[in-house]
């Protein structure tokens, strides 16, 4: 089982009993607001999440990580990699992504969670690149994806519900881990 500890968190993989934590940071419009189309996902939708960032686990060794606090054991939310399919200039890319409840914004977990999980990508996985697919106005993920050395490559448009968003990236020969 992969597993990543940072010096206050636990990513790893995800177990049934994740499920009520993560489906109550889904019901937030505060987090929501910047994921896909702004929807909150429902406990069924929830588990539909997190079976399809498991399969990705399963097909192409990497995916969304659970992100736990050392500390308390409680989940923060979810930093990982996916294949960002819906957009088709990465559909071939791998990106990261990051999404932590509310309660837990402003404490630089996002950014610890995510620099572990790049560092993963590049050096265990062997990735060469590595993008960030960031709406427009979300300035905290913005401030993450800076904050791991990627820089803004260009802004597009989302295919289905035609909002702006930002590619960011980073290559192996860029990354300064």
């Amino acid at each position: 089982m992969t597993e990543i500890r940072t010096p206050r968190l636990r990513l790893r993989r995800w177990y049934d009993s994740d499920l009520a934590a993560l489906a109550d940071l889904h019901t937030d419009p505060r987090v929501m607001r910047w994921v896909d189309d702004g929807a909150l996902l429902d406990l069924d939708g929830t588990a539909e999440a997190i079976e399809r960032w498991e399969e990705e686990w399963d097909d192409e060794g990497f995916g969304v990580f659970a992100v736990e606090l050392l500390a308390s054991g409680e989940l923060a939310g979810a930093v990982g990699l996916f294949v960002p399919a819906f957009l088709p200039e990465t559909r071939h890319e791998v990106a990261i992504g990051w999404r932590l409840g509310s309660q837990f914004w402003g404490q630089g977990y996002a950014s610890e969670a995510a620099q572990a999980t790049l560092e993963f990508a590049l050096q265990d996985r062997g990735l060469e690149r590595v993008v960030a697919v960031i709406r427009v106005g979300d300035t905290a993920s913005e401030n993450v994806a800076r904050k791991l050395g990627m820089a803004l490559e260009r802004e597009v448009q989302h295919p289905e519900h035609g909002y702006p968003l930002q590619i960011h990236s980073i290559d192996l020969t860029e990354y300064q881990g």
